[in-house]
This record gives C-alpha cells, sequence and structure tokens, in this order.
C-alpha cells in the first residue's frame, strides 16, 4: 500500500473518537510539550535526570491547567545523549529523531487500546533510556494489517498477557511504569504506529537517525491521525 494510502486510511479511521488515556480526559485538558533541540528552556534543566525532567513537565503541565502533557513526533531531541543506546558522534547516524507520540501523565495511569487488536509481542526492554516494558498490538481493519506500540509501561502490564490475546477498542491493555522501571524517564507512554513490523517482536525502533529517518517517516505515521489531540 502506498504511503499516502496508508495515511489516509488511518486518517479515516480517526473520525472516531479514539483514545489510549481514559476517555473522560477532555481534550481542551491536554497541552502540548516542546522537548526539541531548539527549546531555550530545556538548556535549564538537565534533562539527563529523569527526576529534573520530571518536575519541568509537571510545572509545564500545571502552569497550563492540564491533565496531560502531549507531542513529540519528528522531534529532534538531546535527551537520548545521555545513553550509549542512542548516542553516535556521527550527526548523520546518531539516533536522536523520536517517532511516536508521548503523553505524559501519572505512573499507575491506565493505558487503553483505541482499535480492536490482538498481542503481537511485548517484553522488558531494559537498555537505559529505552521503553522498559513494551506491548505491540496487531490491528487487522478493513484487510489492513498494521501495529501500535506502547511504551515505559509497568511490569505488571506483561506479567499475565499472552500473545494472540485479542483486546476489543477501549479495553485496558496496560498502567504506565514510573522511572524504575520505564528507562529512567518521567512516567508517560510512548505511543507509536508501525506498518511493517518487519522482524521485530517486543520492540521496535521509537528513535531514528538523519540518515534513516524518511524510511521511518513513511513506516511510523503521525499518530495524530488517528488520536487528533492538537
Amino acid at each position: 500500500m502506498p504511503p499516502s494510502t496508508f495515511t489516509q486510511f488511518l486518517s479515516r479511521l480517526g473520525n472516531q473518537s479514539l483514545y489510549v488515556l481514559d476517555k473522560n480526559i477532555p481534550k481542551s485538558d491536554y497541552v502540548k510539550l516542546d522537548l526539541s533541540v531548539t527549546n531555550e528552556a530545556l538548556k535549564t534543566i538537565d534533562v539527563s535526570s529523569s527526576e529534573k525532567l520530571g518536575k519541568y513537565v509537571d510545572k509545564h503541565i500545571a502552569e497550563n491547567n492540564a491533565q496531560v502533557a502531549f507531542g513529540g513526533y519528528i522531534e529532534t531531541r538531546n535527551i537520548y545523549q545521555r545513553s550509549g543506546h542512542f548516542n553516535d558522534t556521527n550527526p548523520e547516524t546518531e539516533r536522536n529523531i523520536h517517532l511516536g507520540l508521548d503523553l505524559w501523565i501519572a505512573a499507575k495511569t491506565p493505558i487503553f487500546t483505541p482499535l480492536d487488536g490482538e498481542i503481537h509481542s511485548f517484553q522488558n526492554n531494559t537498555n537505559f533510556g529505552d521503553y522498559g516494558p513494551t506491548i505491540i498490538l496487531k490491528h487487522t481493519i478493513d484487510g489492513i494489517e498494521f501495529y501500535t506500540l506502547y511504551g515505559h509501561l509497568s511490569l505488571t502490564s506483561i506479567s499475565t498477557i499472552q500473545i494472540g490475546e485479542q483486546f476489543k477498542k477501549g479495553a485496558q491493555i496496560a498502567t504506565l511504569g514510573d522511572a524504575s522501571v520505564n528507562g529512567d524517564y518521567p512516567p508517560h507512554l510512548h505511543f507509536q504506529i508501525i506498518k511493517n513490523i518487519q522482524n521485530y517482536t517486543g520492540d521496535y525502533p521509537g528513535v531514528a537517525s538523519k540518515k534513516d529517518i524518511e524510511f521511518y517517516k513513511e513506516n511510523c505515521p503521525d499518530p495524530e491521525l488517528l488520536l487528533r489531540l492538537k
């Protein structure tokens, strides 16, 4: 399927009321968060510290009278420089461009599937700065197969699920983890759409290099197509 056709398909799905957090949180209670290299305010924050970054995020939410901060798709970030899992001195191959949508909210927050799906795979990705507990759902809608990834979950989220287990749209699939298990980040959900899962199980790149970004932009379209938070 051509990328433009897949994007149109996702956009049509997004015409429904889709959500990954509590559906009772109004969109007016979501505030955009900029964690890009161009955000001057971050230059005074030690983004390598999950505690200090968390205080920055919480302050941003509170100052905007919001419940959730969101953003980050195709955002170039400095935060990954703290981890050898991403770090590379070559600007072409350094992985620092974020491929998912982040939703910043408290640990233990319930996470829901926006569409009917089944467990494709799951695992605890334990590299420093990685996803921690991760679930990938497979969706087949109108004969079109694609995947959604949920990263930075709690350990209990992957303790009892099984591959092939099915969930209806709106069913709770997980809860968010805290910095002790989620790769050492302030609590948040990394939500990502994946067209072709390739040979990955329980994991898929959520951060890309400049060299590879055109491929990933096509294979991982903007989650806003489904969630419509802006």
